[in-house]
């Protein structure tokens, strides 16, 4: 099995039981080993009270690339910690992407960033997750 191959069986693992992605509207649009992309349109029912994205529905985003990025090798993995600067507001109708890339993978633990940008390529957010791998695999290999 190729790397790519092992990353999409992974994803469509996950992508089966991830009910929360799902439900928010998000769709993966690129999977390969150590990267992800995924994308969501900003609705109404994603904004605040100031009329723009929530924050947490762009920290779900960039979380959910992270997550398919961080468990593409078929080892279960989980985040450890993450942090995100949130840089300028998604508005609704924005098409939101999530290109989430591996940074360093070290043994059980790696370092992941995800750029979030709207149709525009304007920076909406920039997000920085550390994995750490635990037993199990998303499919029998």
């Amino acid at each position: 099995m190729t790397p790519q191959e092992r990353a999409r069986r992974s994803a469509q693992a996950m992508w089966a039981e991830d009910n929360a992605s799902k439900w928010a509207g998000m769709e993966i649009t690129h999977i390969d080993e150590g990267t992800a992309t995924l994308e969501l349109t900003v609705e109404p029912h994603h904004c605040n009270g100031h009329g723009i994205c929530h924050g947490g529905v762009t920290f779900m985003l960039a979380d959910s690339a992270f997550a398919f990025a961080c468990n593409s090798r078929n080892q279960s993995t989980v985040a450890q910690h993450n942090v995100i600067s949130f840089i300028a507001p998604g508005r609704q109708g924005d098409r939101l992407r999530a290109v989430a890339r591996e940074v360093s993978l070290t043994g059980r633990s790696g370092i992941y960033d995800v750029t979030v940008t709207n149709q525009d390529g304007t920076v909406i957010a920039e997000f920085r997750g550390m994995s750490r791998a635990i037993k199990g695999q998303l499919f029998k290999e």
